[in-house]
């Protein structure tokens, strides 16, 4: 054909895709001129497999009724033929989704921003939320720049998963009018110490013999992303991302920050005054002081040098401030370094007489440096100094800025963000007294006057199924008062159940459960003592008469389990008296708990998207099941959704602070989580899946009691298929869950 008589070289056998696409636009005037020119320039790179994708892409825009415009921005692509006939391909699927005049928009920024990994993300927008498209791609080149193709996919997962059916919201987060949008933006797109977490508290603890204290560092709408760790207080501080780092270097990178900070927390001294320190002097020391750690590090862990070293790129050239600090870094740290200035080899010099044991030097040698520095009048400028190399933290922690009625008017700014650092190291830390703030699900304590909407008690973690992570602080839960019923609306239901109250009272008065308790020198039992055994050698060897009680035994000899009920008070417990129902059952078994002294709580909960997980506490753990627990139970009302992964978690840390020897959550629920904001239940019952893991794991017994048959997939997915009971009637209820109790309180 006339199209690929263009290039005999390239001339493709049969009726292939370029042949067609002439065929489709012969005569058609300027496209043809432009379909022609584009192959032209195609067709000349020699490669004819490439060639056919191309035209196969044009062929798949022409065929999805795109357009001449769009059509015509595809012929003005430069690039790899292959790739070009991939995006063609992808834009014809985006354009059957919302259009001809939002696939131009997307053609036209992909060239313009030359990003050709996007596609993906940019057809998930358009099958879910077409109206937000336009608005995402005014905003795409703020996106990529901060994260690349990887980080636009990730704000287009979480801007989806965070709206759900709220379009104005969605509109608002693709705007990056949302706090949350703009968050995702300043970390690059991704968490990767969300990632990366685990691995290095296990690392680090690994280097300083204890356990590690790891804390985010997140940003928010006013505050951009860090870009060093920082050290407070004993806490590393890490930024979820570190701003402008490839996403295939972020591990190294954090593994080497972690590595370093350990080297502060093994060798380093205490906070030190300022004093009359000048910031040139108070960086030098700073510089110093990770060189002496590092040194002492090396000295017990040298591998540490292959992982230091590559961030060491500084070289022998250049005379500014920086330049002079990055020189002196790594003269310190490369011996093998060569650098004749005599700045640098007076650092030198200074650090290999010093005995690097002694904090003391890091100070005296930094303070002779930062006078030389001064003296040859390099500018300086500490508010836009950044340590380097970048694994180094920003050096805030060695210093004490309590006091500073001397410090120079230079230092106010540092000042300000070393008590920034702090603070938030000390809003992360746990309470020495209680339990630690991580014990399900990495909770984020949030310290909050009460609302409307309730006190604000915790942050927690979700799920993300589509994306395979979980989404750090993504559900907020919240307290609300109680409402007051009246007692005797309770009282009456338990008269209305005498047989079954009676019966309850009879497992009481038989139950026994609790710790195990080793029974030594018995005359017979399961084991043999070894100590007893061994005494019973000895003394018949020494021709004493032996004692023959040389078993052993384990007994359940008293009570001690913890039991949180979680009670589903959503708007699926309005109808069949599913409510009244619960309230019965719940009384009849705070009863028994009361009588056989065990510590038991009870939380109702409902939800109302992910910031709005609402709790009411029934009875504390603390309280007896009184007229006060009676009077709250009565009071409760139905509503709002279910988000059961949320109320999971807090329940998990409520048990965690009891000190039982077992712990025992039941859940009271219909097995159906749903909320406002999330389309696909099913990513609410893997959530739940989850946190009923993350309890077990951590040694809390999780058991469903399930009213309604529908719910019984749900439930076998998030409890497991032997831990839970399914209610075909919900008048079955009050009995099953005293029995259930009673049977798993024996276990």
């Amino acid at each position: 054909g006339r199209l690929l008589g263009m290039s005999a070289s390239t001339t493709l056998a049969g009726e292939g895709s370029a042949d067609r696409l002439l065929c489709a636009l012969r005569g058609r005037g300027a496209l043809e001129e432009a379909a022609l020119a584009a192959w032209r320039r195609v067709s000349s790179l020699g490669d004819s497999a490439a060639a056919e994708v191309w035209a196969a892409g044009a062929l798949a825009l022409l065929t999805a009724n795109a357009g001449s415009s769009c059509l015509t921005v595809f012929f003005r692509l430069d690039g790899n033929p292959a790739a070009l006939g991939r995006a063609g391909k992808e834009a014809a699927a985006l354009c059957r989704e919302v259009g001809a005049a939002a696939t131009i928009a997307t053609l036209e920024t992909w060239e313009r921003l030359g990003r050709p990994l996007w596609w993906s993300p940019m057809l998930r927008l358009a099958r879910e939320a077409p109206d937000c498209v336009a608005t995402a791609l005014a905003t795409a080149s703020t996106v990529l720049e901060a994260g690349g193709p990887q980080g636009f996919a990730e704000f287009i997962a979480v801007g989806l998963k965070s709206s759900g059916y709220d379009r104005a919201a969605r509109r608002r987060f693709f705007a990056l009018d949302d706090p949350l949008a703009r968050r995702a933006v300043a970390r690059g797109g991704q968490g990767e110490f969300e990632v990366l977490e685990r691995r290095l508290k296990l690392f680090v603890t690994a280097l300083q013999g204890h356990p590690a204290k790891l804390r985010p560092l997140p940003a928010t709408a006013d505050r951009p992303a860090p870009r060093r760790a920082s050290l407070a207080d004993g806490v590393l501080l890490l930024p979820e991302a570190f701003p402008g780092v490839p996403a295939p270097a972020q591990p190294t990178l954090f593994r080497a920050a972690a590595a370093h900070a350990a080297a502060h927390l093994l060798f380093g001294a205490g906070r030190q005054p300022v004093g009359t320190l000048k910031p040139l002097q108070i960086v030098l020391t700073g510089l110093v002081e990770d060189a002496r750690v590092e040194t002492l590090m090396l000295r017990r862990f040298p591998g540490l040098r292959r992982l230091w070293a590559p961030f060491h790129v500084a070289e022998a050239e250049g005379g500014t401030a920086p330049v002079l600090l990055a020189r002196l870094a790594r003269g310190l740290f490369d011996l093998g370094y060569a650098d004749s200035h005599g700045f640098v080899a007076k650092g030198r010099a200074l650090f290999a007489e010093a005995n690097l044991s002694d904090p003391a030097i890091s100070r005296r040698i930094g303070g002779l440096l930062g006078n030389d520095l001064g003296q040859m009048r390099v500018q300086f400028n500490p508010r836009n100094h950044v340590v380097e190399p970048a694994y180094r933290d920003d050096n805030l922690g060695l210093w004490d800025f309590e006091d500073q009625t001397e410090a120079a008017p230079d230092l106010i700014e540092m000042m300000v963000e070393a008590a920034r650092m702090r603070q938030e190291a000390d809003e992360g830390r746990a309470d020495p007294k209680g339990t630690p703030s991580e014990t399900t699900a990495r909770a984020r304590p949030v310290s909050a006057a009460p609302s409307d909407e309730g006190l604000m008690l915790a942050r927690y973690s979700e799920w993300d199924r589509v994306q395979g992570v979980e989404r750090a602080d993504w559900t907020t839960v919240r307290e609300v008062p109680a409402r007051h019923g009246d007692p005797r609306r309770i009282d009456a239901l338990l008269d209305g159940a005498a047989n079954l109250r009676a019966r309850i009272d009879r497992l009481v008065r038989a139950a026994r459960a609790g710790r195990p308790q080793r029974l030594r020198r018995l005359p017979e039992g399961t084991d043999l003592d070894l100590d007893a055994l061994l005494e019973s050698v000895l003394a018949e060897a020494a021709g004493e008469m032996p004692d023959e009680r040389v078993h052993r035994a384990t007994a359940l000899r008293a009570r001690d389990l913890a039991t949180l009920v979680l009670m589903d008070v959503s708007e699926s417990t309005r109808d069949g008296g599913v409510l009244e129902t619960e309230r019965l059952a719940v009384a009849l078994l705070g009863e028994a708990m009361q009588r056989l002294g065990d510590l038991s709580a009870l939380l109702a909960f409902a939800s109302n998207g992910r910031e709005r997980v609402m709790l009411t506490r029934v009875k504390d753990f603390a309280e007896p099941f009184g007229p006060a627990a009676c009077s709250r139970l009565a009071g409760l009302e139905p509503g709002l959704s279910t988000r059961l992964g949320a109320a999971l978690r807090h329940a998990g840390t409520e048990i965690a602070a009891q000190r039982s020897f077992r712990r025992l959550v039941l859940v009271l629920t219909d097995a159906k989580p749903c909320d406002i904001d999330v389309p696909d239940t099913a990513d609410l019952v893997e959530d739940a899946r989850r946190a009923v893991l993350r309890l077990r794991a951590q040694g809390t017994d999780v058991f469903g009691v399930i009213f309604g048959p529908t719910g019984q997939e749900n439930a076998a997915r998030i409890f497991g298929h032997t831990s839970y009971v399914l209610l075909n009637s919900i008048a079955d209820l009050p009995a099953r869950l005293s029995d259930l109790y009673f049977r798993l309180s024996r276990c």
